[in-house]
């Protein structure tokens, strides 16, 4: 039976949402793998909006359901509906839309706090001891809602958003774009991406080896 993989978007668009590329990567290994995917995400208003031309913020306001939508083809459902035993692993791609729309990291760091859906699904996804996978800044949020846990993660070897994680309660291992970092205890599996790059094909040889070890820890 194929395994049942959620993934957690959180809009549509790198500096505002989901990053496109590390998302579609992410659905397109799951898919190779042969996993049933099930995209989700919080039915709740974007941060802000970010012209993505331009990189200014714009007076928009737009539904981070309704962007994630995009990037799913359509097929995604409100994160509220979803239960850690309806999956058999999770995948957050990352995108600023992570550390702002999932959580507020992007603005309050160490003192940030997560979305209380995204709180509850990573609770019972550990507490069940089903695999979590984050990519780029996503681990951020994971150790924020995971803190009591420790967790040891990495977002590549940004000095700033280490000593975050690491005053957040969890533990960040320096790794290059094309590695990935196991927290066996946890089940949890990170990778840089976009907070190294430099480029898509740089960024899919460590997301691949990312998608393999979550589908191996089913």
């Amino acid at each position: 039976m194929a395994k049942k993989i959620g993934v957690l978007l959180s809009g549509c668009g790198v500096f505002d949402g989901a990053e496109i590329h590390e998302a579609v990567l992410t659905l397109l290994f799951l898919d190779r793998a042969g996993a049933s995917i099930r995209c989700m995400a919080p039915d709740t208003d974007q941060l802000h909006v970010i012209n993505h031309l331009t990189q200014q913020t714009s007076d928009e306001r737009r539904n981070v359901l309704v962007e994630s939508a995009r990037i799913a083809r359509g097929e995604i459902v409100d994160l509220s509906t979803v239960a850690a035993d309806d999956i058999d692993a999770l995948i957050i791609p990352g995108g600023f839309g992570a550390a702002k729309n999932l959580s507020d990291f992007a603005v309050n760091g160490p003192g940030a706090q997560v979305h209380p859906q995204v709180q509850r699904l990573l609770g019972e996804m550990v507490d069940r001891s089903k695999p979590i996978g984050a990519i780029c800044i996503a681990p951020a949020t994971v150790v924020c809602a995971l803190s009591g846990r420790s967790p040891r993660v990495t977002i590549g070897n940004d000095v700033g958003t280490a000593a975050a994680i690491a005053s957040m309660g969890g533990e960040h291992a320096d790794c290059g774009v094309a590695d990935i970092c196991v927290d066996e205890s946890n089940r949890i599996v990170t990778t840089p991406a976009y907070m190294l790059g430099p480029g898509i094909k740089d960024v899919a040889t460590g997301i691949e080896k990312l998608v393999d070890k979550v589908l191996s820890l089913c």
